[in-house]
């Protein structure tokens, strides 16, 4: 009978120990993400990005945002452990020890006669002569007369002073944590063996057949496997920037998405407000709306409500397509992260991507975040990125634009090297902004990332390079704002989510559209990106063979430059074959327009002497572009001329600038400032 009321006490324990095992963990996991969420949470505070409401916390909101089946199952559970909490300390209470001194009223070590007092007066209230209830009886027969036979017995009292327990010294009893029904195998085996097999066998088989479907459609970063595939054979190494679009919207994600018949007479109309951004033939709008419409439906349903993002025309947009055009922009992010990773994964032996569809996805993000056409990048004036740069700050339109163009300002970069005094001027006398718009515009500009790039490619341990070595990529990234801040949300009022500014850096070889080198660089995990850097200085200066010092001391400075808003970037690559080779280093921000960063980089490659000695290198090094845009001559049939990447000059002539700025060292560039690649030199 003990054991099994030892047994029915401790399943409690067990259930709520196994719950806190899982529980506990999730919750600090979950409640750190969330306050690393709000940490980040720096975002633009001008006119246009209040009035979006997406970083308004109104009680409803953040009702909604807590109210997620991941939380709400959190909540139960924490409710589902305080109620079995609540219980063992119930049942604790009413299983405890046995102690006659507490069951009689007393102090440990009372005398007789104290003892014999407290026993007549408990007789009085729970004896059954004196008190005809079953509970007093029960009462007095278990507690009361055994604890005043333990104390007035001299050998029991003994014991329990001596052991705890007026019986003498107890032996050591093991206990199942299953309530005692389950116990009962004459009654209820055939449950408990249901329960053993369901528990042991059917729940991790469900856990593992659910989780190897889910691993089986989806990529750890929740994109369909099927997406990656088709974005894989999709990708063409001449693809134009143009053309990224008709990649883009093949993911598998869009094309689940239902296509209603309601949908129908939305779409049309839709499309008669985006026709001119679809290439199509104005002159014969029915006929190029025909054959649109014969392309799948959900693909043409995606491209539609992608581009009533570009032209910012969502307002026009029916409540039922409403749903399905927030989706499809939730889910453009990741997508356009793995698009960029297709274009980059390894397409030939030397395993280098392809440079030119990783632009073109940089600036197609970059339009969907910043909600500007396509066709504002074309080029024109002066400037290589168009007017879209422009169309990002608030309250400017086409109309503006030609205003202060007429003032011969039609390049972004321009507009940013002007004092705020000269700004404010430019914008209220010719703009016609009131002071009110020209702080909002100084508030985006002051948000904008400026970016310098310090990069060497050097085999670690000798000077030069030679074909068939393994050559270490080292650069450090900085980003500066006027405002003082490094990381944060960038100023996209007309994107309904958040989103952090995500940088591209590229070491690639735009004559052969080939990127040597890649990596994803991130301004917004500080803690992060210390360790990363603290690891790569240490094992170089390790590989170096500097001392225990030395190593502290460049950890620190790197430690340092990373507080005060660095990344750095290191990475290794086969040397190529002998030669010289004229690569170009991009920095290319996936959220910002006219704020990508390019240097040049010439890095010679020596013959691999049989004796292995190396000679002396010396090469033309750093060039920054000051923006000499030529048109490309490209003979791909899939290259639109109506649109053309900022990125596409001639690299004849680039080279040749090169030649005319003078020789540095082999491998080393260095570069300052945000680029200004609309300018053109007189």
């Amino acid at each position: 009978m003990a054991a099994s009321e030892e047994n029915n006490a401790l399943f409690p324990i067990f259930i709520l120990t196994i719950m806190a095992l899982a529980l506990v963990p999730y919750t600090i996991t979950k409640l750190c993400r969330a306050a690393s969420k709000e940490t980040k949470s720096i975002h633009c505070k001008c006119s246009d990005c209040s009035r979006s409401g997406k970083y308004r916390r109104s009680l409803f909101k953040r009702i909604s945002n807590f109210s997620t089946c991941s939380n709400l199952t959190i909540v139960l559970l924490w409710v589902v452990m305080m109620v079995l909490v609540y219980y063992i300390k119930t049942q604790s209470a009413e299983n405890q020890v046995f102690d006659p001194f507490h069951i009689l009223g007393l102090e440990p070590g009372a005398p007789d006669s104290e003892i014999k007092k407290a026993y007549r007066r408990l007789s009085i209230l729970y004896h059954p002569d004196k008190n005809p209830d079953p509970e007093a009886n029960k009462y007095f027969v278990e507690k009361i007369a055994k604890a005043y036979q333990a104390l007035t017995d001299p050998v029991s009292r003994e014991n329990y002073e001596k052991y705890g327990h007026p019986d003498g010294r107890q032996g050591f009893e093991m206990g199942i944590a299953l309530p005692q029904f389950l116990l009962d195998t004459q009654k209820n085996g055939g449950i408990l063996l249901l329960g053993i097999v369901g528990v042991c066998i059917l729940l991790p088989l469900v856990i593992a057949v659910v989780y190897l479907s889910r691993s089986a459609k989806y990529t750890g970063n929740y994109v369909m496997h099927q997406t990656l595939y088709t974005y894989y054979h999709s990708m063409k190494p001449s693809l134009a920037p143009s053309k990224v679009m008709d990649v883009f919207i093949k993911a598998a994600e869009y094309t689940e998405i239902p296509v209603r018949r309601t949908d129908k007479e939305p779409l049309q109309k839709l499309f008669m407000l985006v026709r001119s951004e679809l290439n199509s033939d104005l002159k014969k709008i029915k006929q190029e709306q025909a054959k649109f419409s014969k392309q799948h439906p959900a693909l043409v349903k995606t491209e539609l409500l992608i581009q009533a993002q570009l032209t910012r025309e969502p307002a026009s947009l029916s409540p039922s397509l409403q749903g399905d055009f927030k989706h499809v922009l939730e889910l453009a992010p990741r997508l356009l992260e793995e698009l960029m990773k297709m274009a980059l994964v390894p397409r030939n032996a030397q395993g280098q991507g392809w440079l030119r569809p990783a632009i073109g996805v940089v600036e197609l993000s970059q339009c969907i975040i910043q909600a500007v056409p396509l066709s504002a990048r074309k080029a024109i004036g002066g400037s290589s990125e168009g007017i879209a740069p422009f169309l990002q700050l608030p309250h400017f339109s086409e109309a503006v634009i030609k205003k202060i163009a007429r003032k011969k300002l039609r390049v972004f970069q321009e507009l940013r090297d002007m004092s705020m005094q000269e700004r404010a001027e430019l914008l209220s006398q010719v703009a016609g902004f009131s002071p009110a718009e020209v702080e909002d515009v100084e508030m985006v500009l002051a948000g904008m990332p400026s970016i310098s790039l310090d990069v060497k490619c050097e085999t670690e341990g000798e000077e030069g390079i030679q074909e068939g070595d393994v050559v270490t990529v080292h650069a450090w990234v900085t980003l500066q704002r006027d405002n003082g801040l490094i990381g944060a949300l960038p100023h996209a009022p007309y994107f309904p989510f958040r989103k952090e500014e995500n940088f591209w850096f590229l070491l690639a070889d735009s004559v052969s559209n080939n990127v040597w080198f890649w990596q994803k660089v991130n301004f917004m995990e500080e803690a992060a990106a210390i360790t990363a850097a603290s690891k790569a200085i240490e094992e170089k200066m390790e590989g170096s063979g500097a001392n225990m010092k030395e190593i502290s001391a460049a950890i620190k400075e790197a430690v340092d430059k990373v507080k005060s808003g660095s990344r750095l970037v290191t990475g290794k690559l086969p040397a190529p074959a002998e030669g010289n080779y004229n690569l170009t280093c991009y920095c290319l921000c996936d959220s910002w327009l006219g704020c990508d960063r390019r240097t040049n980089l010439k890095v010679k490659v020596l013959k691999r002497t049989r004796a292995g000695t190396r000679g002396g290198v010396t090469e033309d090094g750093p060039i920054t572009e000051d923006g000499i845009e030529e048109e490309e001559d490209v003979d791909d049939e899939e290259y639109d001329e109506d649109y053309e990447s900022e990125y596409s000059e001639d690299e004849a002539d680039e080279q040749q600038d090169t030649k005319q700025k003078g020789p540095a060292a082999n491998g080393n560039a260095h570069t300052q400032g945000t680029e200004g690649s609309g300018s053109e030199e007189d």
